[in-house]
């Protein structure tokens, strides 16, 4: 599973980083998402899911690896 941020849709709501923070940071200066590696490991994928379905901008994007 990759997971990655349409940056053009984030708006920095912030709650996909409290759903998954061990995959998703936020940035220092708006808040808006940031995916480090988009290769999410397999013991976070329930939370990355969780994070996608909350996010009521759909900015997070899953994709098969």
């Amino acid at each position: 599973m990759r997971l990655t941020v349409d940056y053009t849709r984030c708006q920095g709501h912030t709650l996909c980083a409290w759903a998954a923070p061990a995959v998703i940071r936020l940035a220092d200066d708006d808040g808006r998402a940031i995916v480090d590696d988009p290769q999410v490991p397999p013991e976070h994928e329930a939370a990355v899911r969780a994070a996608v379905a909350n996010c009521p901008e759909n900015a997070l994007v899953i994709s098969d690896d």
